[in-house]
């Protein structure tokens, strides 16, 4: 069987950093991946699809990323469920990286641009 996803989009928003109980450092985000089409009215649309990232390339995501940003991200899709307090079942489909290119990359503080970095490593990984 193979799962196996390769995206280059940009972050719709900061990335965000979160440790869990045990401190491992998780940073999730959305990345919007243009269609290879346009609609009907000649406009361009695209997808926005959740990103995970574990470990020492989460922080890595999250001191370097920033919205608007490039960058390609590998992995696997994912998809988790639960129920709500109404008692219905509900689904999150999200891709959980194990590397991260960063095509547009610098300290998204100061705006400093420099060059391309590749963050992904599977030691990371909670599983």
């Amino acid at each position: 069987m193979l799962n196996n996803v390769v995206l280059i989009g940009r972050l719709t928003a900061d990335p965000v950093l979160k440790y869990t109980h045990s401190g491992k450092p998780v940073t999730s985000f959305i990345l919007a991946v243009d269609r290879g089409f346009k609609n009907a009215q000649g406009e361009q649309e695209a997808d926005f699809i959740p990103i995970v990232v574990w470990g020492k390339s989460a922080e890595a995501c999250a001191n370097y990323l920033a919205k608007g940003r490039l960058c390609a991200v590998a992995g696997r899709m994912q998809v988790r469920h639960w129920d709500n307090e109404a008692g219905e079942r509900r689904y999150m489909t999200e891709v959980v990286a194990n590397n991260v290119r960063f095509l547009e990359w610098g300290d998204k503080d100061k705006g400093q641009e420099g060059a391309p970095a590749d963050y992904g490593d599977n030691e990371d990984l909670p599983f």
